[in-house]
């Protein structure tokens, strides 16, 4: 450390102790890093603060503010200089970052911030590949560069157009913006029409590794990968992920063609990548003449098996196939495939990492091509993560056992505890004399192994409510949302430095490549809302979907929106083409469709069984707003309830028609906000009460309100028309 007198700048992260405004020019603050270490921060006058944003979301400026906000237990982050000066370092603050207004707010938290920010990416990606025109995925190109500009390549890789079909799948399930289920849609069936190796002898389907457009509009098609860790074999992550966008698609849809292409792939990997002997797992890879995981041209990857040939299955396609259908042999798949990892991953005698290759004996392989003995983190994260799904539809001790030992291990050996987020490969054995487990490459974070540890904290809160769980999740998602979102061009980063700053060289520049499309930003957006609003801050969410006429078994919708904890989710109302519909089992999650050969679009309104409050804005159509409420409104609602009648007043109204059947008290603050709202509308917007439980009307009646508005059983725009 003497020799380390020199200046550098770089980021802090933690919680505030305390704000002294007699020391220095503005007064500096102690900071409390996550593993508990303090920092002295000064604050300069070219200090400057703002709050954290969502993509398309303007800068907001919390400078003039910055001081009264340095309050204690808020978490925030610092960039700035530190100063060698005598003996120890000073530091002081350029670049202040908050995540909520209130010590106690962190806004990524919101019911609606993940999906904004998966309608704002999904946006990014249609503009990228179509140039807002026609979504016609012949002018798709894997390469795309920083700004979303297509790179000088005529390929299409087969795992990435299924990944961004994944993304815009999801995309329409937050949002019943129609235009992303055409995305998915298109790209599921160019998938079929030119991905696709139907073996109708072996009955099995395989999937191309990439086509080559020709200028002249013909294909060249690329077989076996030509991706370097896999070149002249069929990997077997390749066919996993083949399946991640027609499988979400077909959650959406139930078209029965593509469960068909999944059955068949599923053969493939049941035929061909299984080892069927008593050793068990996944091969990796099989050569593409003989389909033989031990054929010689294999080379280093003959005869191996590694997480993603094992773990992969469950959260690219086989999790989503079980939700869709509930049939029993996807689930023992599921289990077939987490007990294998419980039973050959752990290796904590040795690393407290996971192992993660194998030979065909299950044998550790530690000199395989780049990985050699080494860890990568999100992977651990990831197992984690999925045991803890699984665990929800099977329940074994074994599974939470393992899933909480990483939990408890990687913060300290995987995670900076200094800035914030969580790093890539690190060499799985410390040498003699290291204190810390060494970086393989760089100190950079990766924009997907940031979701694997969110997602894992998160479920692990919202299944075992522990409090480090959610402190973890917290400062993980609030990593992700400060420094990985590109405000300038849309889309996330690759990879930024520890510091939080993009790293913007070579293949990490882009925002699709080999590695990178529309999945982990996509399924985090998509399950960071689903664990958050259900499970932790008991809000509703809403999903869309468009069933296939016949497309579903026995015509039923299946909405579960992952696998959750048995009786925490339950389905509070239905529609379908904006009309309600009741024949739904709130708490078996499934919709009965009705019989039809009508295009169906359905709303389902998911509320987690504890919910307390929730308003939701349905719709704002010819100067008539349509909001639901459910639950309590008291005062604890009352910040939520005015959130939502601003959303809806954004634009003048004429009518404001409040949706109660599912509102089961309203209390004298509720009230309070509904006659200050009517005073500020003023006269001439009317407002409707719809479909009010008796003691709700009772007490409308008893403070004179009712005088001033309409109150109905039942709402029709014809109806209120001639009132």
């Amino acid at each position: 450390m003497s020799n380390m007198g020199f200046s550098f700048s770089d980021l802090i992260a933690g919680y505030v102790i305390n704000f002294d405004s007699s020391k220095d020019n503005l007064g500096t603050f102690s900071l409390k890093t996550s593993d508990e270490r303090q920092f002295e921060v000064a604050l300069t006058s070219m200090t400057y603060a703002e709050l954290v944003r969502n993509l398309d979301e303007p800068y907001f400026d919390c400078t003039s503010q910055m001081t009264s906000m340095l309050v204690p237990n808020r978490y925030l982050f610092v960039y700035g200089n530190f100063y060698s000066e005598g003996n120890k370092y000073k530091f002081e603050a350029k670049h202040i970052v908050f995540l909520g207004r209130t010590e106690n707010e962190f806004l990524f938290e919101r019911p609606d911030w993940w999906v904004k920010q998966i309608q704002s990416l999904a946006n990014f990606y249609l503009k990228a590949q179509f140039e807002d025109g026609e979504i016609d995925y012949r002018k798709y190109r894997t390469g795309i560069g920083l700004v979303g500009s297509k790179e000088n390549s005529n390929r299409q890789e087969t795992d990435t157009i299924s990944r961004l079909v994944y993304g815009f799948a999801t995309a329409y399930m937050m949002t019943g913006d129609d235009r992303y289920l055409e995305a998915a849609e298109k790209g599921t069936e160019y998938l079929r029409q030119h991905m696709r190796f139907l073996d109708e002898g072996e009955g099995i389907c395989y999937w191309y590794h990439a086509v080559d457009v020709k200028p002249d509009g013909s294909e060249h098609k690329i077989f076996s990968s030509e991706f370097g860790d896999d070149y002249d074999a069929i990997p077997a992550y390749e066919q996993i992920y083949a399946l991640a966008g027609p499988t979400q698609t077909y959650r959406v849809t139930g078209d029965p063609r593509i469960i068909n292409d999944i059955e068949l792939t599923i053969n493939l990997f049941n035929n061909y990548f299984k080892d069927n002997t008593e050793l068990g797992g996944f091969f990796s890879h099989i050569d593409p003449i003989t389909l033989s995981p031990h054929a010689e041209t294999l080379g280093h990857n003959r005869a191996r098996k590694n997480w993603n040939s094992v773990g992969d299955h469950a959260p690219a396609y086989l999790l989503n196939l079980w939700l869709a259908t509930d049939e029993e042999k996807y689930a023992n798949f599921l289990e077939y495939t987490f007990d294998t990892i419980e039973k050959r991953f752990p290796d904590y005698d040795r690393s407290p990492f996971v192992q993660e290759r194998f030979y065909e004996d299950w044998s550790h392989d530690t000199t395989w091509g780049w990985q050699q003995n080494r860890a990568v983190v999100g992977h651990n994260l990831k197992i984690a993560w999925n045991l803890m799904r699984f665990n929800h539809l099977k329940p074994k001790e074994k599974y939470v056992a393992l899933a909480e030992k990483i939990a408890d291990i990687m913060p300290a050996v995987g995670s900076d505890q200094q800035r914030g987020g969580w790093y890539d490969v690190v060499e799985r054995i410390k040498k003699p004399g290291q204190e810390v487990h060494r970086f393989v490459w760089h100190d950079r974070k990766a924009w997907w192994q940031q979701e694997q540890a969110i997602l894992a904290y998160l479920i692990l809160t919202g299944s075992l409510d522990k409090p480090e769980y959610k402190r973890q999740a917290r400062e993980a998602a609030a990593f992700y949302n400060a420094w990985f979102l590109d405000y300038a061009s849309g889309g996330v980063y690759f990879n930024v430095l520890a510091n939080g700053l993009p790293y913007l060289l070579g293949t990490e520049r882009g925002k699709g490549s080999h590695s990178m499309s529309g999945y982990h930003s996509f399924e985090l957006a998509y399950l960071a809302c689903v664990y958050t609003n259900l499970l932790i801050t008991k809000q509703s969410m809403d999903l869309y979907f468009k069933p296939t006429p016949g497309g579903f078994k026995d015509n039923i919708l299946r909405v579960a929106p992952d696998i959750l904890p048995p009786g925490s989710v339950r389905i509070g109302e239905v529609w379908i083409n904006g009309q309600k519909y009741s024949d739904f089992d709130a708490e078996k999650l499934t919709v009965k469709l009705p019989l039809t050969q009508d295009e169906l679009k359905v709303r389902v309104r998911l509320l987690p069984t504890q919910l307390s409050f929730d308003a939701t804005l349905l719709e704002v159509t010819d100067g008539t707003a349509k909001i639901s409420l459910t639950g309590l409104l008291d005062a604890a609602a009352v910040e939520r309830f005015q959130e939502v009648l601003a959303k809806a007043t954004q634009q003048p109204v004429k009518r404001l028609v409040f949706l109660l059947e599912n509102l089961q008290c309203i209390t004298t603050a509720g009230l309070r906000v509904l006659i200050y709202t009517k005073q500020k509308l003023g006269a001439n917007v009317d407002i409707y009460i719809v479909g009010a439980p008796e003691n709700v009307k009772h007490f409308l009646s008893t403070s004179a309100f009712h005088h001033g508005v309409t109150i109905l059983e039942q709402y029709d725009g014809l109806e209120v028309a001639r009132v």
